[in-house]
């Protein structure tokens, strides 16, 4: 009887020894054909998009584990050592596995609480329209290039048309899925990603948020998506919008070097007042075609005035050094109370208004291509 309740015990001891505790996370891989010491780094994003590493572990015998407390779910990822790629998956208390192939990292599946269950499901219904897509491209390529030498237009904008319901499929996926799952952290990450498009609908953006669990509005991409809505949704009744036609006001702000900076003294021939700040993709996505533009245009009479809507200097500096922003640049860190921002009622970014040499507004809101062919042609007035 006493061997018994050894064994008994022992195992338990073995059993428990798998299983995450109350508020705590076990995350277990298991990888083949990597040498025992290889380091693996579990790394989270940061407000400026960075990764930084919290912990890393050693690979034991084809394994590894990392243990600790989630204070709130996030995504996370882990690299490994000597395999390229990295690992996407939920954060969250729980006991989380892992399988992966060392050759192909992005198929690995991680399974074991309700958040990343649900991240595969919703993959494994995005896969299924990509793989759609590709066939559809591989069908149609040498027709669209055919239609492209002929000069086409009809079969052009039939394949285009076709082409779109693909993205309007993803759409649908992910307005469904948001609708139907309240309580999945996954769905928090999908509405802060619709203030990423062109033109968002805020109407829409508030009812999904609206309709989440208070335990997914509490966490910190769950504060954001309102935060943006309180300050996107606020009325400025005070202050009459810029039309094209109108005289652009005058202002001044703080350049990175701390001196005062205003628009009269930076104005060239043509000048584009840039609203961006460092956490915008969209805005960020668009700075390498506004450096190009510049490099461009600037010896001709272009010059850029790029107001930020940052509220830390550090992560300011840090966007501007990184994306090679050489025109004046100024700020009064504070978001989208910044008084520029207010005079100009602007409530998306990223925002631009091209103003001519007497300061009034010609163009607003072009980019890429629209926005270079806008600018060449006014320089040759």
């Amino acid at each position: 009887m006493k061997k018994l309740l050894l064994i008994v015990a022992a195992l338990t001891v073995l059993i428990s020894c798998n299983k995450a505790g109350e508020n705590e996370y076990i995350v277990t891989g298991t990888i083949k054909g990597i040498a025992d010491g290889k380091s693996v780094i579990l790394e989270v994003q940061d407000e400026t998009g960075q990764l930084k590493p919290i912990d890393t572990v050693k690979v034991e015998k084809g394994k590894f584990t990392f243990k600790g407390k989630a204070k709130e779910i996030d995504m996370h990822l882990i690299s490994i050592e000597t395999v390229e790629g990295k690992i996407p998956f939920i954060l969250e208390n729980g006991d989380i596995e892992m399988t992966i192939n060392k050759d192909s990292i992005n198929i690995t599946k991680v399974t074991g609480t309700y958040n990343n269950e649900e991240l595969n499901s919703y993959k494994e219904k995005g896969m299924a329209i990509q793989k759609k897509m590709m066939k559809f491209q591989k069908d149609n390529t040498a027709i669209m290039q055919a239609a492209q030498q002929k000069q086409d237009t009809v079969a052009m904008n039939k394949l285009r048309k076709e082409y779109s319901k693909f993205q309007e499929e993803f759409t649908t996926q992910s307005e469904t899925y948001v609708s139907t799952h309240p309580k999945a952290f996954i769905s928090a990450l999908i509405i802060e990603g619709m203030f990423n498009q062109m033109s968002p609908d805020l109407k829409k953006i508030k009812k999904y948020f609206d309709g989440l669990d208070k335990s997914i509005k509490d966490t910190k991409h769950g504060k954001k998506i309102k935060k943006n809505l309180d300050e996107l949704l606020k009325p400025v009744a005070t202050v009459a919008p810029i039309e094209i036609g109108t005289v652009a006001p005058d202002f001044s702000a703080p350049n990175p070097e701390g001196k005062m900076v205003s628009l009269k003294e930076s104005k060239g021939k043509i000048t584009i007042i840039d609203f961006w700040a460092s956490w915008c993709k969209p805005c960020r996505q668009e700075n390498p075609n506004m450096v190009a533009l510049y490099k461009e245009f600037h010896a001709k009479g272009l010059n850029i005035v790029s107001v930020s809507l940052d509220e830390k200097a550090e992560e300011w500096k840090k966007a501007i050094a990184s994306d090679k922003l050489t025109w004046t640049n100024i700020s009064n860190l504070k978001d989208f109370q910044d008084p520029i921002a207010v005079q100009y009622s602007i409530k998306l970014i990223p925002s631009t208004f091209i103003i001519d040499a007497t300061g009034t507004v010609v163009a607003k809101d072009l980019r890429g291509a629209e926005l270079k062919a806008k600018i060449a042609s006014l320089l040759e007035k």
